[in-house]
């Protein structure tokens, strides 16, 4: 992954970023604002693999043009303008994402009987899945006629394009961002919010997630035979370093759309002090999980047709969520995994589960949840089969590799008790409360909010400079 298109980069942070934020808010009209942000997204979207522009571009074109000859038909020619444009978007993720894994998936059934067939190697463009979404959610809701298809190219390609949530989302909607491409305020006070927000995010990614990825290569890439302290550990650091590297993420791509003038969606709210898996999905990817609710699930007949007919339409959703996130039996399983807890909740385990006191409750949702990490995590399913045997002390209990002793840092270790603090106690932490004990004046709490982040942003930047980033984990999605 090339390092312009990492937001926790040297060459994002101190180069494309302030040249892109003159140029923007140097430029008089919302037009021009608009040219200049698609340009400078595309030319962050290509910078390191410049031919995936075109395959960008390819996208954008097409469904602007289908989304304006669908509006324009009615009855059967409608239906079938949806029809190629929801195929062709599928055929564009399919060939570039899943091309690779049918063929390795038919090399190993044919190849006995003398028909191998050759992987095509066919490179992943960055952030594909994401605009893909973004892409059919677009023409299927011209399709529905929640709104006339936008005749201006340039917004069109701006919503689909635009930088912050290129890559790795949130996955916006287009009516969400709809009257901003048109006309959009910028308020200092939006600016500034949108700064916090930006710095939050920055520190969630090289504070805490970022400090704990070398921890998780060596249990899941380097160890072959991990003991259950090495594979607890190694669960634990990968269970906060996702959550805070695509939580970060998304934080900063909703900052800097504040900035910008646009409005995000939220992404998270607190995923792992949830009390049931069921909730666990309200609260972790919250735009994925109302895009798989809107376009697919409900689509499917949603739970209006029995419950037999409801439980197959969840894990049919989880399973394409899993293949969604990757082409790898890995990702499949992780879906029918989520899957086959929700619908276990919808039995009557989940009615005896809601009897059960709140600790207990949580630690069923972080055990289930950590569970479906190691499928998540592992490069394969004989990798995931070695780490499950190593929680389960299949491969001795208290035993540590010299890599492991490395990995187990200081940094390490605060950013694992930061990271499993602020993950769980601001729910039951209320600060209205602690506010009403604690009476600062507005002033003087304005200013040590500001003092805070700015804080946040000097260690965070200290981190930068000493190159401890590393790449999203959602980009290889």
């Amino acid at each position: 992954m090339n390092q312009s298109v990492v937001f926790s980069s040297i060459p994002f942070l101190f180069f494309f970023l302030p040249c892109f934020l003159v140029a923007y808010f140097v430029t008089p009209s919302i037009r021009g604002k608009n040219l200049v942000t698609l340009l400078c997204s595309l030319i962050f979207y290509g910078w390191g693999e410049p031919w995936f522009v075109l395959v960008l571009l390819a996208s954008i074109a097409f469904n602007t043009v289908g989304a304006v000859v669908m509006d324009g038909c009615n009855g059967r020619s409608r239906s079938m303008a949806l029809g190629i444009a929801v195929g062709a978007n599928l055929l564009l993720l399919g060939a570039f994402k899943y091309a690779n894994f049918i063929a390795a998936n038919l090399d190993v059934v044919l190849r006995p009987i003398g028909l191998g067939v050759d992987p095509p190697n066919i490179p992943l463009p960055l952030g594909i899945s994401f605009f893909t979404f973004h892409c059919l959610s677009y023409v299927i809701d011209v399709y529905r006629r929640r709104f006339r298809a936008n005749r201006d190219p340039i917004q069109v390609a701006l919503y689909i394009a635009l930088f912050p949530q290129l890559v790795a989302g949130p996955i916006v909607r287009y009516k969400t961002v709809a009257r901003q491409l048109r006309l959009r305020r910028h308020k200092l006070a939006y600016a500034s919010a949108g700064a916090r927000i930006f710095i939050i995010g920055l520190a969630q990614k090289v504070l805490i997630a970022d400090p704990l990825a070398r921890l998780v290569e060596v249990v899941f890439d380097r160890t072959p035979l991990p003991s259950m302290v090495e594979s607890w550990m190694g669960l634990l650091g990968y269970t906060i370093q996702i959550y805070y590297d695509f939580a970060g993420y998304s934080n900063m791509a909703i900052g800097l759309g504040l900035v910008l003038g646009f409005t995000f969606p939220r992404n998270f709210r607190l995923p792992y002090a949830s009390l049931s898996i069921t909730e666990f999905w309200r609260r972790w990817h919250m735009s994925l999980s109302a895009w798989l609710r809107d376009y697919l699930y409900i689509p499917l007949g949603g739970n209006r047709f029995g419950s037999v007919r409801t439980y197959r339409n969840l894990l049919t959703v989880f399973v394409l969520c899993g293949l969604w996130h990757g082409a790898n039996w890995t990702f499949v399983l992780w879906g029918c995994w989520h899957g086959s807890f929700l619908v276990l909740e919808r039995l009557r385990f989940g009615r005896r589960l809601a009897w059960f006191p709140q600790p207990l409750r949580w630690a069923y949702v972080m055990l289930a949840v950590m569970g479906g990490w190691v499928l998540f995590r592992s490069r394969d399913l004989s990798t995931a089969g070695l780490v499950y045997a190593g929680l389960a002390g299949r491969h001795g209990v208290g035993a540590m590799s010299l890599d492991m002793h490395a990995a187990l840092n200081t940094n390490a270790i605060v950013s694992l008790l930061a990271g499993c603090g602020l993950a769980v106690l601001p729910r039951w932490v209320r600060g209205d409360a602690l506010a009403s004990r604690v009476r600062l004046p507005a002033g003087l709490f304005a200013s040590a909010d500001a003092v805070w982040t700015f804080g946040l942003l000097v260690l965070a930047m200290i981190f930068v400079a000493a190159g401890t980033y590393s790449p999203f984990l959602y980009f290889r999605f």
